[in-house]
């Protein structure tokens, strides 16, 4: 196939490249190219998407299947301006983002969207509403050939978030030190591997599958996940068990950013936010590795980087035994 790919230097796109030039396809990528490399093998076709110009250089051809990331609404509709009557197959990555709540566990693609932004540049408190908009434009002018995939949480190898290596990169850094754990076994956590989603979208783009689907990973209560990544990281510590009102009443962050508790999310509202139903993709053909693998992979990625690095998610060694401290004195 002749694959076009909207941006494809980063990191899922990068491995849609990877993949797609693997199995014998012909890639070219639309980006500025600063986030990184392409794929070997791939075609970079370097511009600003932010240009009137931006696809000028891009070769005038029809194309078996693009894909689209982006969340800025005037991209995207750019991009179906300019390719959209010549594109077999059409894919955009949207996110569980645009959905207008997250209390359900196990909803599916039914559920209720947000209000679209009429903006064609958005800010990050407009995401979710970037992505609806991103989905109704592509709808409109490649709905019959498209592929909406409303991504939960990503992970695995080239994930520089940080979220779903935090807890197995804690596991690995400090094997012999007490680990602060929330006291919440059956928390629900879901991740879906890089790999697996990029693998999906491609045979999607070969076997002509069309419709929207949430690509979620596996549901893990938040307990079996911890047993997971201390066995995979070699934690042999004690854990130390910290009470989910306790760890709200310290305002200690949750699920992403510096010092936070990754993947734990307790905030009311947000009970379905890491159990959606997947049924769909999974009947699309979703094959999703083994958590153990996915862990295994995604420690290997973590001490790539280092496990004393600076991190973007998870507590930092000084707030985690702060946290200990002071839990253990007024217990």
């Amino acid at each position: 196939m002749e694959i076009l790919i909207l941006g494809g230097t980063a990191w899922l796109g990068r491995e849609i490249a990877t993949q797609a030039i693997a199995r014998g396809h012909s890639v070219t990528c639309v980006a500025r190219g600063e986030s990184g490399g392409i794929a070997d093998g791939a075609t970079l076709v370097a511009t600003d998407r932010s240009r009137p110009d931006a696809y000028d250089a891009v070769p005038d051809r029809d194309w078996d299947a693009v894909f689209e990331v982006s969340w800025q609404p005037g991209f995207v509709k750019g991009a179906l301006a300019t390719f959209g009557a010549r594109a077999k197959h059409w894919t955009y990555v949207s996110s569980c983002n645009a959905y207008a709540k997250y209390d359900t566990p196990g909803a599916d693609e039914s559920a209720e969207l947000r209000e679209p932004t009429e903006l064609d540049v958005v800010e990050q408190e407009l995401y979710g509403e970037a992505k609806v908009a991103c989905e109704l434009a592509s709808q409109a002018v490649v709905g019959d050939r498209l592929v909406i995939a409303r991504a939960g949480l990503i992970g695995g190898p080239g994930d520089r978030s940080d979220r779903a290596g935090a807890w197995v990169a804690r596991a690995a850094r400090a094997p012999e030190e007490p680990m602060l754990v929330p006291d919440t076994p059956e928390l629900a956590t879901a991740v879906i591997d890089v790999r697996d989603l990029a693998s999906w979208l491609l045979d999607n783009a070969t076997e002509g599958r069309t419709g929207t689907f949430d690509t979620f990973g596996p549901v893990v209560p938040f307990g079996e996940w911890i047993e997971l990544v201390r066995e995979v990281g070699g934690h042999t510590g004690p854990v130390v068990l910290a009470p989910q009102e306790w760890l709200e009443e310290r305002k200690v962050e949750q699920y992403m950013g510096p010092e936070s508790l990754a993947m734990w999310i307790t905030e009311p509202g947000y009970e379905g936010w890491s159990s959606r139903s997947g049924a769909a993709a999974a009947a699309a053909g979703l094959k999703q590795r083994s958590r153990r693998e996915f862990v295994v992979d995604t420690l290997a990625w973590e001490r790539e980087l280092g496990l004393e690095r600076e991190r973007r998610a998870g507590l930092s060694a000084a707030k985690e035994k702060e946290l200990i401290d002071a839990l253990q004195t007024s217990g």
